[in-house]
């Protein structure tokens, strides 16, 4: 894959004497406009600038690097940096979404098959290790990977091999493995829904990578940059944005965060009637609004919780069977609801892989459709 990068970046002290921030793009970003991801990283606030002089210390070593982020922070671009500044730099770099495959065709699309290895399997197929080697593999969405799988990657990553699919030959790998998630790894180990010892191996490096709304440095730089690339495409001349404009795009708290705002920016340059966008033509997410407004932006109060601990001895006075899990389905229900039914944001308020909030109101629902 190209991968589109300021040229500055090579060189820490330049940037500093430069006016313009560091830049990550995606490569053919055009054709990712329907993705969650984030299509722009840049490097204008202080927190951004500490994060990328921690990639520049950490890409040219061979350690595992786990980056940790909410969705649209630009997991990817971070870890597509690491790779173009590592020895690696000169191999593929391939990104795979472990989300995004079901159980049962997890380990063929990893570690490959051999024909006749299961049924539709009419020919041999190296999985994404093997596409990947001499370079690195990055695993997004590792929180998603179901257990028996997390027991195979952890022997992978000790054994550096492989073994296909319905073969009993391993085959040796170079590859170095970056992953990401969006679900705080540590709770979903005390959960036992991820391995410890996986966690341990993957976390050799950590980069955190803040949120849009902790980073506010960033957030007039990204828009001007998103205006630059939506008026070319749509055949507009320059664009500014007005005073009152840059506020608002500064006081919003970003809960979709670098993809959110490219949309932002996206829609108001189609509705604007000038030269500048103005504050009007600014549509902004109401999810975060709503979050805000049921928290009263104020402390936590212990007050819920002791109406949840009350809420439960009168559950354990009248205990049926089964009272653990009722509790977890209503737990998860209740999230996705308070997340206006959006998986992903209810699996990360609740600290989980949204695989495993999607099992769990599955079954849910087809226990309520015995009753």
């Amino acid at each position: 894959m190209n991968y589109s990068l300021n040229p500055m970046l090579s060189d820490l002290s330049a940037l500093a004497r430069s006016e313009a921030p560091p830049l990550l793009t995606l490569p053919d970003k055009r054709t990712l406009t329907t993705s969650i991801r984030a299509t722009a990283q840049i490097f204008s606030d202080s927190k951004s600038v500490a994060l990328l002089e921690r990639i520049r210390m950490v890409a040219p070593s061979e350690a595992n690097v786990l980056v940790i982020g909410e969705t649209g922070t630009g997991k990817e671009l971070i870890a597509r940096h690491v790779h173009n500044l590592s020895v690696r730099k000169d191999g593929p770099f391939v990104a795979v979404n472990c989300g995004a495959f079901s159980e049962s065709l997890v380990e063929s699309e990893l570690f490959g098959h051999e024909k006749g290895a299961f049924t539709g399997a009419f020919c041999a197929k190296p999985g994404w290790f093997e596409a990947a080697n001499g370079g690195t593999l990055f695993l997004d969405e590792i929180g998603d990977l179901p257990l028996s799988m997390q027991v195979k990657l952890l022997r992978v990553l000790q054994e550096r091999e492989i073994v296909r699919l319905g073969s009993r030959r391993s085959v040796p790998i170079d590859v170095r493995v970056l992953a990401a998630t969006n679900v705080h790894l540590q709770d979903a180990v005390a959960a036992g829904h991820f391995r410890e010892d996986l966690f341990y191996r993957l976390n050799v490096v950590h980069l955190a990578v803040p949120t849009l709304r902790e980073r506010p440095g960033d957030i007039l730089p990204l828009a001007r940059y998103f205006i630059d690339e939506y008026r070319n495409r749509l055949g507009y001349g320059p664009v500014g944005i007005d005073a009152r404009a840059e506020r608002k795009l500064l006081a919003h708290s970003w809960p979709g965060n670098i993809r959110e705002l490219e949309n932002v920016i996206h829609y108001a340059l189609l509705v604007c009637r000038d030269d500048s966008l103005g504050e009007g033509d600014l549509q902004m997410s109401s999810f975060g609004m709503h979050a805000s407004r049921r928290t009263g932006d104020k402390p936590a109060s212990t007050a819920p919780i002791e109406g949840l601990e009350e809420a439960l001895r009168q559950l354990f006075d009248h205990a049926e069977g089964n009272l653990f899990e009722q509790i977890e389905d209503t737990v998860m229900r209740v999230a996705f609801d308070f997340c206006y039914r959006n998986q992903i944001q209810a699996a990360r308020l609740l600290g989980i892989s949204r695989n495993v909030l999607r099992a769990r109101l599955i079954r849910a629902k087809q226990i309520s459709a015995q009753k």
